[in-house]
């Protein structure tokens, strides 16, 4: 009997480090493509098609999101500074009452930018689906991707696995403790996409007609 409790206590404590060490390695590797984000648009090229990923307007409480205000902050600048001359938005839109790509152009186009210059992504349910769909749907093998710097990191890891080559323009963060929580679920969405990108070789959900931009 103590025999088998100390197997097991083995056990446990050789398969949690094995889990440490890949979610470790995952990150890692996401994580060097930070060095490919900037938070200054004079640092990008002019005339860009840009991705802006979607995330939810609203919190749960009814209040803004500022992950969302934030970006949508961010890719005004973008377009403003004359480095995104085209924008596919790209997000969820699984449900009849919750669509991400429409709230995007909608805020967009309040914020100027003309609607015949947005592109809506309605199949964007993860980033990966994103990433992928702007080159196999929209043609696009390389642009500006618009979001908070750890989540331009973890798009630009997935886009090089499919020769997509991004630059990050980074959305600033909000200060809230929404922001600890949204990273801290970052560290397991990255430890996904290390393994749609080098083990299963994962494809979106759904492709569809090719968009002309």
């Amino acid at each position: 009997m103590q025999l088998t409790s100390r197997w097991t206590i083995y056990t446990i404590i050789t398969l949690s480090a094995l889990l440490i060490t890949v979610v470790a390695y995952a990150n890692f590797k996401v994580m060097r493509f930070e060095s490919l984000t900037t938070n200054n648009t004079n640092e990008l090229k002019n005339g860009n098609v840009c991705l802006v990923l979607g995330t939810a307007k609203l919190l749960r409480s009814g209040n803004e999101n500022q992950f969302y205000s934030n970006r949508m902050h961010a890719a005004y600048l973008a377009y403003a500074s004359g480095k995104c001359a085209k924008f596919i938005v790209s997000g969820d839109n699984r449900h009849h009452d919750y669509n991400e790509p429409d709230m995007m152009k909608d805020s967009l186009s309040k914020l100027g930018i003309p609607t015949e210059d947005i592109y809506c992504d309605y199949a964007g349910g993860r980033t990966l689906d994103s990433v992928i769909r702007f080159k196999m749907v929209f043609g696009q093998s390389s642009g500006i991707v618009i979001s908070q710097q750890f989540h331009n990191a973890r798009a630009i890891y997935i886009g090089k696995s499919h020769n997509i080559s991004l630059i990050g323009l980074n959305a600033e963060d909000p200060t809230a403790f929404s922001s600890f929580k949204t990273k801290f679920r970052e560290v397991f969405s990255r430890t996904r996409a290390f393994f749609d990108v080098e083990v299963f070789n994962s494809e979106p959900r759904h492709y569809g007609d090719k968009v002309n931009i």
